[in-house]
């Protein structure tokens, strides 16, 4: 059973990356988009308000963060069309696990953001960031970017089932802004309102962003979540994915029955 479960995931996923060959375009925005965040907030707006030393090291993580929230538009426009086509109709006639199709789908956006954050670190690297942390802590850095990834990605898969066609998902991706921009990723929250500093500082994008400073030795402030951003970045992933992995799975054998 889990075998027939683990090679009916691995084909989903080929047909997702299939759909790389097929709109390349779609790969390249998803992969320049972060890119040209770094180049804008670095050099055109660049300053960032509170923030003590090199301004490029400070938004490295944060940038780093707002690419694992971008992007998700792609997979939810795909599960919509699937579902509207009828393409869900057609693998549940076959013999395959109904959730190896949610599976698959996931795994190939973590492949492609896998490659997007690798990209970026190194457009990084060659504008002058420096990792001052160890190596490891640079690995649990890159997990917990995956991780909030992959929350997020059952996030918009559940919210593309709800939206239920290609073209609400505009309306559906434009709430990312808010959450994302509401987040330590360009500026510190010591120079904002205080009741604005608090929301900033518990925004679960904070967190990833804070714990790629902490492992990258580079203080992040003095308040509880701040200090406590590691735990933050591991422990907010984790609710999300309890609350969203269940109502995903649960919402597609209802539209899939």
């Amino acid at each position: 059973m889990t075998s027939t479960f683990l090679t009916d995931s691995w084909t989903m996923t080929r047909r997702e990356l299939a759909r790389w060959a097929r709109m390349p375009w779609q790969v390249a925005i998803a992969l320049v988009f972060p890119v040209m965040m770094l180049f804008i907030f670095a050099y055109l707006m660049g300053g960032g308000r509170g923030v003590q030393g090199d301004y490029l090291t400070y938004l490295m993580p944060g940038i780093l963060a707002l690419t694992v929230a971008f992007g998700l538009e792609s997979t939810m426009t795909n599960v919509t069309q699937d579902l509207n086509k009828g393409v869900i109709d057609r693998f549940r006639s076959l013999p395959m696990a109904d959730s190896a199709v949610l599976v698959g789908r996931s795994l190939a956006d973590m492949l492609e953001s896998t490659v997007s954050l690798l990209l970026l670190a190194g457009i990084g690297f060659a504008l002058g960031w420096r990792w001052d942390g160890s190596g490891p802590a640079f690995v649990a850095g890159f997990a917990l970017l995956l991780l909030m990834r992959f929350a997020m990605l059952w996030i918009g898969i559940h919210l593309a089932m709800v939206a239920g066609r290609p073209e609400l998902i505009q309306a559906v991706q434009i709430l990312v802004w808010p959450v994302s921009f509401l987040s330590t990723a360009f500026a510190s929250p010591d120079s904002m309102p205080g009741w604005l500093g608090a929301v900033v500082e518990w925004n679960p994008l904070s967190a990833t962003a804070n714990a790629m400073r902490d492992l990258g030795g580079l203080p992040v402030g003095g308040s509880w979540p701040a200090e406590h951003a590691v735990l933050l970045a591991v422990g907010w992933p984790l609710v999300l994915l309890a609350v969203f992995f269940p109502l995903a799975v649960g919402r597609f054998r209802k539209l899939s029955r």
